[in-house]
């Protein structure tokens, strides 16, 4: 039996009472079975919503706890349980405290959150836990849109970063059910997730994706691979459900910004990006006199494999031997490359061939190490001439290269986060680069978010236009009957123009009042006072509140 058309208190029992429970129930009892009493007395005022929610469990399980605090609780139970026989006017206090507590959780605004990890705040051992593969994005995002306060979800996930972007229902039932999503997945612990994300809401999540699409976020200042890992997150959220017009907007707003600044600016001049970080870094490991001999094994042709062999060759690398699954993108990258001996061998051979390299990069896919000690215990030892140490440089994420080997006195191993000593060198230079980027990261924030607050009121324009066109065509149709069906095609045109005239004119200044475009002064907060006044005078608002909506289908897609 329904309470009311709102969340009405701090538990279920507001929201729904048993049909089996007998309006007598006794209010001499304890203070939970008094609350069910209490509500029983409420809801036999409103016998017709009880069909808007059959199983009272499954809604439990969605929203049980969430719609007021402790405090709340507290407050609810203080007050039956001081009296077993509560007065009118005690009754009457008790629900407007329950809907004004159920007001401020339904008609809480959505929010854009990321809760990300990146190279700034978490090591490389705890990134490689939280990483996602391209190809279980779609995943992902159904399992966090299945969340209860999740209403859209992206996954941004990359060598230096794991972020997850999302609109949520409720901003911190949101992050919490999304920390917690990211601890079953990884297997760390709530507690040492929170001690490393960053926590971003609405325009500062807003203005992060569109630094790191600008590359201003990145380990390489400027970098350009992370635009296009923004452009494959667009890619393969399309046809995603819960890839939504919010989420989506943002992130193909981002690729525009990412794409502005480079051209705009000169943050890309030179710039350096992860895979040419790692080739200066094993050349700064390496004695100068040995550049020109040392042996290199360059392991995965993908995109970052690529570059590693391309930045190679720029440093007078003239031969090499590529370990990959296929031999159909080294002969690709052969033919783009020209004049150097490119040597494809597979997987098979790894170790054989890591036997007569001094240096190994790895760049690979692969979710479980490719080298562990004691692969590398047996390879024999390198010259001295290259310094007598077999250098790993691994840039992959899932790293590739296990830590123990750095044990082993005749090898050591570097990732990801050591790329940090290269790029300090020219990071105070693209500073000053990235001071022009901000300026069009800022304007470009203030018309998304300008976008972004339209929506709140395209529901309200929408139904404001339709009730005028109810009235219109109404009145229209009475005013053709009354002077009969021989008046002339163009009068009856005439007329109609003049009917729809005089509704754009009156609808005119409302719909300037409910404009989130940034032409006036009007704040956000003043748009949407002027959308709820629009919608009380007019009676456009909906009987149950979007959020509510939105949990009970929630209720009904498990049921399913």
């Amino acid at each position: 039996m329904a309470v009311s058309s709102t969340f009405g208190g701090a538990k279920i029992e507001t929201l729904l009472v048993s049909n089996t429970t007998s309006s007598s129930m006794s209010m001499s009892a304890s203070a939970s079975p008094a609350t069910i009493g209490l509500l029983c007395k409420t809801a036999v005022a409103q016998p017709k919503r009880c069909h808007l929610i059959k199983n009272q469990r499954s809604i439990s399980r969605i929203i049980s706890r969430e719609v007021a605090s402790d405090a709340f609780v507290q407050t609810v139970d203080d007050k039956v349980g001081s009296t077993n026989a509560a007065s009118a006017s005690s009754l009457s206090a008790l629900e407007q405290l329950k809907t004004s507590a159920a007001d401020r959780y339904t008609k809480e605004r959505s929010s854009i959150v990321v809760i990300g990890l990146s190279i700034h705040t978490t090591p490389v051992e705890m990134r490689e836990k939280l990483a996602i593969p391209e190809a279980e994005w779609p995943r992902a995002i159904g399992e966090l849109c299945g969340l209860n306060h999740i209403e859209e979800a992206a996954v941004l996930s990359t060598c230096n970063r794991m972020e997850i972007y999302v609109v949520a229902l409720s901003r911190h039932r949101g992050i919490k059910e999304v920390t917690e999503w990211m601890s079953k997945t990884s297997g760390i612990p709530v507690s040492e997730i929170c001690q490393h994300r960053f926590l971003l809401y609405d325009k500062d999540a807003t203005q992060h994706l569109f630094e790191v699409s600008a590359g201003l976020d990145s380990l390489v200042l400027g970098e350009g691979q992370i635009l296009a890992q923004v452009k494959q997150v667009v890619k393969v959220g399309q046809g995603i459900v819960g890839f939504g017009r919010n989420i989506s907007g943002l992130f193909k707003h981002a690729i525009t910004v990412g794409k502005r600044v480079r051209t705009e600016t000169n943050i890309a001049a030179g710039a350096v990006s992860v895979s040419s970080a790692a080739v200066e870094l094993a050349l700064m490991k390496l004695p100068e006199s040995s550049h020109a001999t040392a042996r290199m094994l360059v392991i995965g042709a993908g995109k970052m494999g690529k570059l590693v062999i391309k930045h190679l060759v720029a440093k007078g690398c003239t031969k090499m031997v590529v370990i990959n699954r296929s031999e159909e993108r080294v002969s690709a990258i052969r033919e783009e490359i020209k004049d150097v001996e490119i040597i494809y061998k597979p997987l098979e051979e790894m170790l054989n061939f890591a036997a007569e390299a001094d240096v190994v990069f790895t760049s690979t896919a692969s979710e479980t190490p490719l080298f562990l000690k004691e692969h590398v215990t047996d390879l024999p030892p390198v010259c001295d001439t290259v310094g007598g140490l077999r250098l790993f440089v691994d840039i992959s994420v899932p790293r590739n290269v296990g830590s123990c080997v750095n044990d082993l006195e005749t090898a050591r191993v570097y990732n990801v986060d050591d790329l940090k000593e290269v790029v300090a060198a020219n990071k105070e230079d693209r500073l000053r680069k990235a001071m022009e980027a901000q300026a069009i990261i800022g304007e470009e924030s203030k018309q998304f978010e300008a976008w972004r607050d339209s929506l709140e009121t395209v529901p309200t324009i929408k139904k404001l236009r339709a009730y005028a066109e109810r009235i219109r065509t109404a009145e229209l149709e009475k005013c053709m009957s009354k002077m009969g069906d021989d008046i002339p095609k163009k009068t009856r045109k005439a007329v109609d123009d003049l009917s729809r005239g005089i509704v754009n004119k009156i609808l005119h200044g409302p719909m300037q009042h409910l404009r989130c475009d940034g032409s006036d002064s009007r704040t956000l907060n003043e748009t949407l006072e002027n959308m709820h006044a629009l919608n009380r005078m007019f009676s456009l608002e909906t009987e149950i509140s979007v959020l509510e909506q939105k949990i009970r289908s929630k209720v009904e897609q498990n049921q399913k």
